[in-house]
């Protein structure tokens, strides 16, 4: 089994690592979240760039990154712009996003790159393959927020990301019942003991799935997100208390 390591930093190890999403609109705002994460029991950070006023001046958004990265100090940093059909705060068009991507791969300041899949494949082919020339690792996404697809929709598409050398699958669904939840669970249980040759990201979305964000560690997702102040998804549970129900799973199984 593959692991990501950075610095101190190994996913797919252990008790799932802990990713804390800055939502900020300006780079005020940006910086002084970033500075309390560094401070935390975050274990590295994601910078939902879609969230920021200037995101579309090139310019901006890579001095924004520099300095971003400056204030975490040694924690990783995971640079996402989160499409608004998947859940995100703006529209974009394929050329925009490919060239934004681009961009900040050229710059260097980002340690991951979140690549949505299915907003287009072509595209997600080349940035995973430029990711991988600029020796940065790749965290190839999915959303849905209507639904869970079946089992086997959901190891179709994890299976789909790791065979485009992605260095994270992603998925994320929301559920519609407790049974729901169970298949997501299902999907990821199978996917890491029959498929996966590296580590993946699972979530169940709203409050009735959060139980898969303190469960990775048995189920076999191997990173989950948490919120200092303001959350990014539906469900996610605030650091401490994510903390210390990872720790006290951790425990539970050994």
């Amino acid at each position: 089994m593959k692991t990501i390591r950075i610095n101190q930093l190994i996913v797919g190890e252990g008790i799932p690592k802990i990713c804390v999403p800055i939502v900020g609109k300006t780079q005020e705002e940006i910086l002084e979240h970033a500075g309390k994460i560094s401070r935390s029991k975050a274990d590295l950070a994601e910078w939902r760039a879609d969230w920021y006023q200037d995101v579309m001046d090139i310019e901006k958004t890579c001095s924004t990154g520099i300095a971003l990265k400056k204030t975490l100090g040694q924690k990783p940093l995971l640079f996402t712009f989160r499409t608004a059909q998947e859940g995100g705060e703006r529209e974009i068009t394929v050329e925009e996003y490919g060239n934004l991507y681009q961009t900040v791969l050229k710059s260097g300041f980002t340690d991951f790159i979140d690549v949505e899949m299915y907003f287009d494949l072509e595209t997600a082919k080349q940035l995973i393959e430029k990711a991988h020339k600029k020796n940065k690792y790749v965290v190839a996404s999915n959303h849905d927020f209507e639904k869970t697809p079946s089992k086997e929709e959901i190891l179709k598409r994890l299976c789909e990301m790791q065979k485009l050398d992605a260095d994270l699958p992603k998925i994320a669904v929301m559920p519609n019942s407790r049974q729901d939840v169970l298949t997501l669970l299902d999907a990821t249980v199978t996917m890491k003991e029959c498929y996966a040759d590296r580590p993946i990201i699972t979530m169940s979305m709203g409050a009735s799935g959060s139980i898969s964000r303190i469960i990775g560690e048995f189920t076999g997702s191997a990173l989950t997100f948490a919120s200092l102040e303001q959350s990014s998804a539906p469900g996610q549970l605030e650091l401490s208390r994510l903390t210390d129900a990872l720790s006290f799973f951790h425990d539970i199984l050994i």
